[in-house]
């Protein structure tokens, strides 16, 4: 029957899976939200409206898909376990604007799945006026490469509404010179503007985790995705200057570009920006580690 999953709970969960013989996959990042209080929470803030298309990463059981079903234009959900589609499939089964597909979201580290991106353009291509929305309880293991990675194709989502780590959720909002501001922090924060909705307890999850969690909000600011001339370049970029953390940023973009820069130039540029010999790329903000991703790549001529 569709819909059942909108009742998702302890206890039908339990059932669920004992009836399918089948156990969460903690290596999986399997963890199911079972406050159905949160679950509402989740999708208020994901504001999913008659033209959006919902991406899902972690259909679970299908709880969440069908309820975002209701709302969205079209829903396009992804789950790697075979056993958690057969699942979903049955829970969503009637539902005509759902695309349940049984893939990695992720080709690998820094790339999304081919076959995922052309559904999704599928999808956004159906009607005018649509536009791309994640959604989802996303799977611990998963969570950084695929908000990263979906911040670096050409059309990506206007919104981004998850439960994620904490921790990574902290690291995502953190302000330069805290201890958890890095590359993701600048890279998120080079495009959107993020908040934290809500802190979550292990306990409102089954299995339940080892660590809080955190709804975290996403939201793609045109304004400032207009500033970055090269995102490829950037987003490598960047990744480079945290290879090694405690390394002063002149060490760091000397290792980088190595053959391509030389010494002489990389003080010329630092100075320029009145960027101190012995900074670190942690105390850097987005406005400066742009302006010198774009020195940079001025002087190499990418």
């Amino acid at each position: 029957m569709p819909g059942r999953t909108r009742n998702q709970t302890l206890s039908f969960l339990m059932r669920r899976f004992k009836e399918a013989g089948i156990r969460p996959q903690t290596r999986l990042g399997q963890n199911f939200l079972i406050d159905l209080n949160l679950q509402q929470v989740l999708l208020q803030a994901a504001e999913l409206g008659p033209d959006d298309v919902a991406l899902e990463v972690g259909t679970g059981t299908g709880s969440l898909t069908a309820l975002m079903a209701a709302q969205a234009a079209a829903v396009v959900t992804v789950e790697v376990d075979a056993d958690l589609v057969r699942l979903a499939a049955e829970e969503l089964h009637g539902l005509e604007n759902v695309t349940l597909l049984k893939l990695d979201a992720l080709k690998n580290k820094n790339h999304l799945n081919a076959d995922l991106l052309e559904e999704l353009r599928r999808q956004l291509a159906a009607a005018p006026g649509r536009q791309l929305k994640l959604v989802a309880n996303l799977p611990y293991n998963v969570a950084t490469p695929i908000l990263a990675n979906l911040l670096a194709i050409d059309e990506p989502p206007r919104t981004m509404t998850v439960t994620i780590q904490k921790e990574l959720a902290d690291r995502i909002v953190a302000r330069p010179g805290t201890k958890d501001y890095g590359s993701l922090s600048i890279w998120m924060q080079s495009q959107c503007r993020v908040q934290i909705v809500r802190v979550m307890a292990p306990t409102v999850f089954w299995p339940r985790p080892k660590v809080t969690s955190a709804i975290i909000h996403v939201a793609l600011d045109d304004e400032l995705r207009g500033r970055i001339p090269d995102r490829e370049f950037f987003h490598g970029f960047n990744r480079a200057m945290f290879f090694h953390r405690r390394k002063f940023l002149r060490s760091e973009l000397l290792s980088a570009f190595k053959n391509r820069l030389t010494k002489p130039q990389v003080d010329e540029i630092m100075s320029r920006l009145r960027l101190d010999p012995k900074a670190r790329a942690e105390q850097l903000d987005v406005a400066t580690m742009l302006a010198l991703a774009e020195a940079v790549r001025a002087e190499v001529g990418v």
